[in-house]
């Protein structure tokens, strides 16, 4: 009966330990953060489009955090921008850090690729634009017509991925509203704002 207590005890203690390294100190740490001075709220389609992103799965296979040069050098090598903090999520519900890179981090897609007619194409068919890339493809988001209509997003593909017989491929609500949302992928601000920045330590 003794050892059972002890058990019991030193069970609830790892449990106590575990839930104020992991859940209370971080809490404590980050209740006050206010939203980086240069981000933006999303806008209604860009709301839409992060829907979307979760939808497919694109945070299966893409991070949205780029990591500091002294702890991975080459996220910075790759021109994946800053490592992002606390305040740059602010509007994030949920997060979508990631875990797993099988594609590049788009924490800044909207930086390094600005060009929606890119984004079109890419979601369309990647390997058109990333010769040997493992994206799937999206063509559900699209939809080949004989024309398009006023108002609707005609893409421009490569010739080998044209359309047969003068067809046309025009985006779908779900992948402007995603392309929308990737090109807000945007932490390219400054993390503090300059007046602080100009006083820091190099």
């Amino acid at each position: 009966m003794d050892s059972e207590v002890k058990l019991v005890a030193g069970g609830m203690v790892m449990l106590g330990v575990a839930t104020s390294a992991l859940v209370v100190l971080p809490y404590l740490q980050l209740k006050d953060v206010k939203p980086a001075p240069g981000l933006k709220p999303y806008s209604s389609a860009e709301l839409r489009g992060r829907a979307e992103y979760i939808r497919q799965g694109c945070v299966y296979c893409h991070t949205q955090q780029p990591r500091d040069r002294a702890q991975t050098p080459a996220d910075a090598e790759r021109g994946w921008g800053r490592a992002t903090v606390a305040a740059d999520y602010y509007y994030d519900r949920p997060h979508l850090l990631g875990s797993m890179r099988t594609g590049p981090d788009l924490m800044n897609i909207g930086v390094r690729q600005p060009s929606a007619d890119w984004h079109f194409g890419h979601l369309y068919q990647p390997r058109a634009y990333v010769p040997g890339s493992i994206m799937p493809a999206y063509p559900f988001l699209f939809e080949i017509k004989d024309k398009a209509d006023p108002g609707e997003r005609m893409i421009n593909l490569p010739p080998p991925y044209e359309p047969r017989g003068g067809k046309v491929v025009v985006a779908r609500p779900a992948a402007e509203d995603l392309v929308k949302y990737l090109l807000a992928l945007n932490r390219s601000y400054p993390v503090l704002p300059a007046k602080a920045a100009s006083g820091a330590a190099p």
